[in-house]
């Protein structure tokens, strides 16, 4: 198969999951809205289900929720590591891990959930000489064990990171 045609099929079946995963979680929303001078977010709606929020540093304009939170388990969404009130991403690429990090870190709190309740995290990163940086700033994060994690290559990222995090949390009950 030539190299043209196996990526097109690749894209067309990464489309086809996220409109799959669209049409399912629409029954079953609830959106929030985070009030950004505190820590708690607070529902708008409520069905059964999901819970859909954003943070003040997503932006309302982006097409995608913060983060979703289904039963005890949390879905955060792609992070990056910008000043506040900003989409501009620091010089130093320590600094933008730790705001990174900190962005993850209030998402958590929010839901009354740490750092410790993460149990996957995928880091896309456009250099990988940066890869002992960021575990350097990573580490300081955690009081336990660390979760599973994969530090993926990439190409370039949205606003110029040059590290974006994902993860999901569980929060035991």
């Amino acid at each position: 198969m030539k190299k043209g045609t196996r990526t097109t099929l690749i894209v067309i079946g990464v489309i086809a999951l996220v409109f799959i995963f669209f049409a399912f979680f629409t029954e079953t929303e609830i959106r929030i809205e985070v009030n950004t001078n505190s820590k708690e977010a607070t529902p708008e709606y409520s069905t059964e289900g999901t819970t859909y929020f954003k943070s003040e540093l997503a932006g309302q304009d982006l097409p995608f929720s913060d983060a979703a939170l289904v039963g005890n388990t949390l879905y955060i969404s792609g992070k990056g590591g910008v000043l506040p009130g900003t989409r501009t991403v620091p010089e130093d690429p320590k600094e933008e891990a730790r705001l990174l990090m900190e962005d993850f870190k209030t998402t958590l709190e929010r839901l009354e959930m740490t750092m410790d309740d993460l149990v996957y995290v995928t880091v896309y990163c456009t250099d990988l000489s940066l890869y002992s940086d960021f575990n350097e700033v990573y580490r300081s994060y955690f009081s336990k064990d660390f979760p599973p994690r994969a530090f993926v290559g990439s190409g370039p990222l949205l606003f110029g990171l040059r590290f974006e995090m994902q993860g999901i949390a569980v929060k035991d009950l």
